[in-house]
């Protein structure tokens, strides 16, 4: 017999280390993440779809620019409506459903030729894009002890960006080949995370007498706290989207190629890999709130440092600053509507927080673009005052967040049981 590693030898070192930033989570969660790696590793339409619409479909640019409009209204549907899904119908039907609607319009999209069809396809893809969202959060939440749900957030993160990492250099390894094919690994990916989670998770939705507070989304948009919380959100997810809508457009402004700007934001990819495991675990006792007022700080700093920089090593100092301080706040962002939402109506106060994503990242490229054209210096300036106003209004929020889930986990603690 084998005798067990020492805790001091490289195997029980390496034991340990895994022990403290992933043991103790249940299965359901495990079954949950890796339908999330599986997914985000056949995630390859969305990044490359102005460029198959361009080269593909032959769709001129100001028209594209109105298909993707119709994909991020769509976007903004999408949560709330899986929200609602998750309460009414359970977590496995809103998800493995949600996956499955979204492989359809993938394949729908993939095989429209007229612009009406490639507009409606888009606007489905859209619809259907994060529906599963709400659900997959519902079940973190249920599954998952209150003081391990920011680790467990954490490691969902880390799976994404681990898994959409590896998705951009296949995607574009595979656009080389034909597009068709992006669509097909993209839909294969969805079904597969459906039906893992269908076969594998047991249904978490609470019974009537868990549920607490019940209602509909005028329920979940009575409680200011969340209210003020989702805007918060949406501050912070102008400042974030600013990455993909003009960041390209300033760098090529200093006269930097489309490959500089890839390897400037692989750097967001690395650090977020690399860093989210170091510290996800040691985040639990510290207030959620003052977390997440130091990832605006250092979103703030990024942007600051953005608008000092001429050159690749700068923007990619800056993109590894603000990279820090989205660890921090992905990581305790979903935590902070764990606590804040009921047990019936989690899937509602997620789909809400959803929808601050997705009008954030409406108004970003609007606002992005027209502050670009006034100076590169005034978006980034601008950019980085935002997220210290997100910082100040979190910090002022914390108060009404900390109260209000001190009073909500006193109403679903369960009864202690009669002594015979």
């Amino acid at each position: 017999m084998t005798p067990a590693p020492s805790a001091t030898s490289p195997a029980g070192r390496l034991r340990t280390l895994v022990t403290v930033r992933a043991g103790g989570l249940p299965g359901a969660f495990w079954v949950l993440w890796s339908g999330t790696l599986v997914n985000r590793l056949g995630a390859m339409v969305s990044p490359f779809l102005s460029l198959y619409l361009s080269q593909v479909r032959d769709v001129p640019l100001g028209t594209i620019g109105g298909i993707l409009a119709i994909v991020g209204v769509g976007s903004v549907i999408s949560q709330p409506l899986g929200g609602f899904l998750t309460d009414r119908f359970g977590r496995r039907v809103a998800l493995t459903g949600g996956m499955l609607a979204n492989a359809g319009s993938l394949l729908a999209l993939g095989h429209a030729q007229s612009l009406p069809a490639l507009t409606t396809a888009g606007f489905a893809l859209g619809v259907t894009l994060d529906l599963f969202r709400p659900a997959a959060q519902a079940l973190v939440a249920d599954t998952v002890p209150a003081a391990d749900r920011t680790r467990a957030f954490g490691l969902l993160l880390w799976s994404v960006n681990l898994g959409f990492s590896a998705a951009m250099v296949l995607g574009g390894h595979l656009a080389t080949r034909g597009f068709s094919l992006l669509f097909w690994v993209d839909a294969a990916a969805c079904a597969v995370f459906g039906l893992l989670v269908w076969c594998a998770v047991p249904e978490t939705r609470p019974t009537a007498a868990e549920r607490g507070t019940t209602g509909g989304y005028g329920t979940v948009l009575a409680d200011r706290a969340m209210l003020a919380f989702a805007g918060v959100v949406v501050l912070y997810a102008v400042v974030f989207q600013q990455a993909f809508a003009t960041l390209p457009l300033a760098m090529a402004r200093h006269g930097l190629s489309g490959d500089v700007y890839g390897t400037v934001m692989a750097v967001n990819g690395v650090v977020l890999i690399l860093v989210q495991p170091l510290i996800g675990h040691r985040l639990a006792p510290f207030d959620k709130s003052r977390v997440l007022a130091t990832g605006f700080v250092l979103a703030a700093g990024g942007n600051t440092l953005v608008a000092a920089a001429s050159a690749g090593p700068a923007f990619a100092l800056a993109v590894a600053v603000w990279s820090l301080g989205e660890v921090l706040v992905f990581a305790v962002t979903a935590a902070i509507v764990a606590d804040l939402s009921p047990p019936g109506l989690r899937g509602r106060y997620n789909g809400l927080l959803g929808m601050a994503w997705g009008t954030g990242f409406l108004i970003a490229p609007l606002a992005g673009t027209r502050l670009l054209a006034v100076g590169s210096t005034v978006l980034w300036l601008s950019c980085a005052a935002l997220c210290v106003t997100a910082a100040l209004s979190q910090l002022a929020l914390g108060p009404a967040i900390r109260k209000r889930t001190a009073q909500l986990a006193q109403e679903t603690a369960p009864l202690p049981k009669a002594v015979t």
